[in-house]
């Protein structure tokens, strides 16, 4: 892979993160990966950790953004009461701050990472190799956003390839129409994240215009499992569960999207998505009447 040859893209990965200033495993696997661009973390004004965050990483660029008055820009499915831990807040703010530095492509990314690989097919199924070429990973990937009209891509994740050797083979060569977790975007494309919690699935299942979202399944990441780590999104998933969770998405798309099972390693409730109800159909000009 080369790097784009893209001059006038300014690129920015932007970690997303609250209360955690000593737990940021992202910072260290995006150098552990051969990422060499601009990082800038993003934080709200109701965290309290502010100065060791400033402490911890002082090259780099701590951007504070107002969290109150973030949560009038969109819709949180929620009252004006409601707690505001969450990280929808940061997401839709990051096309805003993106512009202000000058920026125009950035990555978002949770504070959690543990390693970016390259995925593969092979004889014996599907193999993950960490990579040392993040740059030229997120240079193709804006590579792929600049050559169409999506828009947001992102990097696959370990659920993506469950359901067995045959299936996870299948799903390892499709891209996907959602997109979760990171995001890399254009700020002269900007879109709204929807709803205070599970607001990446409440967003590309609401699409119903025609916006498309999409998930390359050649490169991935790995992070701390959800509810095993402290802070960030973790006290709402203990203190509402998945239920209230995936409601969310039900709020935002309610011919698409209900509440279910998913079963993997273990049975818990989960959203599940009716791409037939979810998305517009294209009918070939053929079949006009």
């Amino acid at each position: 892979m080369k790097k784009s040859l893209n001059k006038e893209r300014r690129f920015v990965a932007f970690i997303l993160t609250h209360g955690r200033p000593d737990r940021v495993v992202t910072y260290k696997t995006l150098k552990r990966a051969g990422y060499t661009g601009d990082i800038v973390f993003v934080l709200d004004n109701e965290d309290k950790t502010t100065e060791k965050y400033r402490k911890n990483f002082p090259n780099e660029t701590i951007y504070v953004f107002d969290k109150e008055a973030e949560s009038r820009r969109f819709d949180t499915a929620d009252l004006p009461t409601a707690r505001r831990n969450a990280i929808v807040y940061a997401r839709n703010a990051c096309f805003w701050i993106a512009k202000e530095l000058g920026y125009t492509h950035f990555i978002q990314l949770d504070d959690d990472y543990t390693s970016f690989q390259h995925t593969g097919t092979y004889d014996a199924g599907i193999k993950a190799h960490t990579t040392k070429r993040l740059d030229d990973i997120f240079a193709l990937m804006c590579d792929f956003l600049d050559s169409t009209d999506i828009l947001t891509v992102a990097m696959a994740q370990g659920g993506d390839f469950i359901g067995g050797q045959v299936q996870a083979t299948k799903n390892a060569i499709v891209k996907k129409r959602k997109a979760m977790n990171s995001f890399v975007c254009r700020i002269d494309r900007p879109f709204s994240f929807l709803g205070r919690i599970n607001e990446d699935v409440n967003t590309y299942a609401s699409a119903s215009t025609g916006d498309i979202f999409l998930t390359t399944p050649e490169v991935r990441l790995n992070q701390v499992q959800t509810q095993s780590g402290e802070g960030g999104m973790t006290d709402i998933y203990e203190a509402q569960g998945t239920y209230v969770k995936s409601f969310y998405t039900v709020i935002f798309a309610p011919s698409a999207a209900k509440v279910g099972v998913l079963r993997d390693t273990n049975t818990r409730i989960h959203h599940t998505i009716d791409w037939n109800s979810a998305v517009p159909k294209i009918i070939r000009q053929e079949h006009k009447k």
